[in-house]
């Protein structure tokens, strides 16, 4: 990334000339504190903030957050004040660059009792300004993209744990896929430099093996499509280094290795193109998602399918409109359209009613504790893998982590419907309470208000923080009862 101001103006003018003048002179201030401090590159230090507010730029970030971005280190490493920044820039400003000071000078990497609230902190900022949060990523990926000069390896492998462990998630499930991928690949070149290497070879080997290929799919499938009238642009991506090393196995047998993006200009096409790719490729049912129907957690839409391609090859089709495509890129911040249409506000609105990832990080912190139980929360459920499990009318339940059982499902729809569960049923049959869910499972929860209730078997059961916590406070309720029965008589 060249990181001077000509090229941030040009990815701020692609859809925003208003702010032109107020970034300008954010960077002149920023240029000026920053007079004199070096990089451990080299650089002048005025090339990171530069650098993050490019990353910002190509977010589509409105003005306010792009100047953030270039004054988000002026106050820990300058004498300027929030004061200072707000008689400049105003406010809003003023309040981003202090939320982002405040989570720089945290280190959340240790376990112990200080760095537990820092990240609690951290991840409930979401609640006051997720363009904090989105500035501090911004921040994390120019700060890994340059991690190897900082020499120490512990250091770069402790900044890397960090980043996957936290930073990464988070911009998952924001629907920050570029910026997720992009994290995961240099902490992976960190953590593993060995490993990173085999792969990249290995990946880079086999995008020329199959370039011929890719043409040839490309030109067919537009072809096939146009044929039937349905016009369409087609993307390729291959999957990142990170990502074929997660597959644990053969290039050849990963099944979305080869992905492509074909981009249509309505959901009826995105059905009938379907129809069509798997009239000319056979398909492979167990890889077939309807996102369209069902999108994920972080509003991702896509219909995915793997066929069998020329050669054998394993092919993924992903059709999608060209809205879904760009959400798909943008993410959260697909709100953004410059200064325009209080982008800001719509963000933050979707974030807290739409988006489950933040209404589980809320219910966390009001189930947790303590510091440590809050962080314990976050990396085993909310950051974990998930189970994309259905009810009985189609609904999707996508926010369990993968290991939960019937128990945690019956608490997951209602306190009361786990509190008189008497039978779980999975896929029409029969289960023991224990019975862990798996992907596209239809569960069903018959209950008896006359049940008993949960027993303490019932915790070794509950994998999830709420049915335990639910399951504790029915029987804590029912020996106060007990209680209390007693000394009535």
């Amino acid at each position: 990334m060249e990181c001077n101001l000509e090229n941030l103006l040009n990815a701020v003018s692609r859809y925003n000339i208003v702010g032109l003048e107020k970034i300008c002179d954010a960077y002149e201030f920023a240029k000026t504190k920053h007079n004199g401090q070096y990089r451990e590159s080299g650089e002048e230090y005025i090339t990171h903030p530069l650098a993050v507010a490019i990353i910002l730029a190509r977010l589509n970030a409105d003005t306010d957050t792009i100047c953030a971005g270039l004054l988000h280190d002026v106050i820990e490493d300058t004498n300027a004040t929030k004061e200072d920044i707000a008689a400049e820039f105003g406010d809003s400003v003023a309040t981003l660059v202090m939320g982002v000071t405040n989570l720089t000078k945290m280190s959340i990497a240790d376990k112990d009792s200080l760095d537990n609230a820092n990240l609690r902190k951290l991840i409930l900022g979401m609640a006051r300004d997720v363009r904090i949060l989105i500035i501090k990523l911004a921040d994390r990926l120019h700060n890994m993209m340059t991690l190897q000069y900082k020499r120490n390896p512990s250091k770069q492998q402790k900044k890397s744990l960090e980043t996957l462990s936290i930073y990464v998630p988070m911009a998952e499930n924001l629907g920050l896929y570029n910026i997720k991928t992009d994290l995961e690949d240099k902490c992976f070149m960190f953590l593993k430099p060995d490993e990173y290497q085999r792969v990249s070879e290995k990946r880079n080997k086999y995008l020329h093996e199959t370039g011929k290929l890719v043409q040839e799919v490309t030109e067919k499938v537009n072809k096939l499509l146009a044929s039937n009238k349905i016009p369409n642009t087609i993307k390729f991506r291959l999957k990142s280094v990170y990502g074929i090393y997660r597959s644990n196995g053969a290039l050849e047998d990963i099944h979305d290795l080869l992905a492509f993006k074909i981009i249509l200009d309505d959901i009826d096409n995105c059905y009938l193109s379907l129809r069509y790719i798997h009239e000319e490729y056979k398909p492979l049912s167990s890889y077939f998602h309807d996102y369209i129907a069902s999108p994920k957690h972080n509003h991702y839409q896509a219909l995915h399918t793997t066929v069998l391609g020329p050669e054998s090859r394993l092919l993924q089709m992903q059709m999608k409109t060209a809205q879904m495509e760009k959400i798909g890129e943008y993410g959260i911040t697909d709100y953004w359209h410059g200064d325009a249409n209080d982008g800001f506000k719509q963000m933050q609105d979707a974030l807290k009613n739409e988006y489950p990832f933040f209404r589980s990080v809320v219910e966390a912190n009001k189930m947790a504790d303590s510091n440590v139980e809050f962080v314990n929360l976050i990396k085993s459920e909310i950051f974990a893998e998930k189970v994309r499990v259905l009810t009985m009318d189609g609904k999707v339940i996508d926010d369990l982590a993968k290991g939960a059982t019937v128990v945690d499902f019956a608490y997951r729809i209602h306190t009361e419907i786990g509190n008189h569960m008497v039978i779980g049923i999975v896929n029409g049959k029969p289960v023991q309470f224990d019975y862990q869910l798996n992907d596209n499972d239809q569960v069903r929860i018959i209950t008896d208000e006359f049940a008993e209730g949960p027993t303490k078997e019932w915790l070794q059961f509950a994998k999830t923080a709420r049915a335990r916590k639910k399951i504790r406070e029915y029987l804590n309720k029912q020996k106060r009862d007990g209680q209390s029965r007693t000394r009535s008589l």
